[in-house]
């Protein structure tokens, strides 16, 4: 199985590594350290001589109760980190929700568009077309302001299954090839507990056939289920889950800790590879 990206394929054959690049003061994850455009680009170039297949760079914080940046403010912050690191060669993804922005980093060499909103705008989809990048398509129930209020579902796992075939068919049927599209069930994006727990038991059919991608890294039900507070101690739980992850079909892992998902994805490979 390879993923289409906009100049190049990358072949699925194996768990690939997709390294979290946050140029945003106000990141869950790792509290901002990375706002800075050389930080940024120091950290994504870590990323990948640790291990990283790509990078994802983020201008726009998407935790619970976050609010929108303006999209000049985003492409101020995410492309120059895209095209330092595409111009050394990495493949580069970019994780925005704002047509602007998406167009702007494939504009400077960015091969994959990730949105957490899942291509719900118009605008979103026809970049997506018109560039031929390779897509993230994300589950996500409301936006990252409300989207931890109250969220509810029938089955979630059913639920979202068919909300990311329904978009992932949208975007074929205005001009997407079905090989650039992989699907990403959202942990942690209007989900309770028991909604993640639900999901990540049900990786090997959320996906619908089409490639999963996983990103789970340090998410707060970690937090909840182990009590580990700051989100850089939840690394050991999040490569657990890589583990798990792989186990159940998985073949795309965005994380922050790269060598921790890389030791965890190898082994849960082999001994998935051992028994078929």
């Amino acid at each position: 199985m390879t993923w289409s990206l906009r100049t190049r394929g990358l072949d699925l054959d194996r768990p690939r590594l997709i390294g979290i690049v946050n140029v945003t003061p106000d990141s869950f994850s790792d509290g901002g350290r990375f706002a800075s455009t050389s930080a940024a680009i120091d950290h994504g170039r870590s990323l990948v001589e640790e291990g990283a297949d790509l990078v994802d760079v983020g201008g726009e914080s998407t935790r619970p109760g976050a609010r929108p940046v303006p999209a000049e403010e985003e492409i101020g912050r995410v492309v120059p980190v895209v095209e330092a690191l595409a111009g050394d060669g990495i493949v580069v993804s970019v994780d925005t929700s704002k047509p602007e922005v998406a167009l702007a980093a494939v504009q400077v060499g960015a091969e994959v568009i990730n949105d957490v909103s899942g291509f719900r705008h118009p605008g979103m989809r026809r970049v997506a077309a018109e560039t031929g990048a390779g897509l993230v398509v994300m589950h996500m129930q409301g936006t990252p302001a409300d989207m931890q209020d109250d969220p509810a579902y029938a089955d979630v796992v059913e639920d979202v299954a068919a909300y990311l075939a329904a978009q992932a068919d949208l975007l074929e049927s205005e001009g997407v090839a079905a090989s650039r599209i992989v699907v990403d069930p959202g942990i942690g994006f209007g989900k309770k507990l028991n909604h993640n727990l639900a999901l990540l038991a049900g990786l090997d059919t959320v996906g619908g056939g089409r490639p999963v991608v996983l990103g789970a890294s340090r998410k707060s039900f970690l937090k909840t289920l182990l009590g580990v507070d700051d989100p850089a101690d939840r690394d050991r739980a999040s490569a657990v889950v890589v583990a798990l992850g792989v186990a159940r079909g998985v073949r795309l892992f965005r994380v922050h800790d790269v060598e921790a998902s890389l030791e965890a994805a190898r082994l849960s490979w082999a001994i998935v590879r051992e028994e078929r």
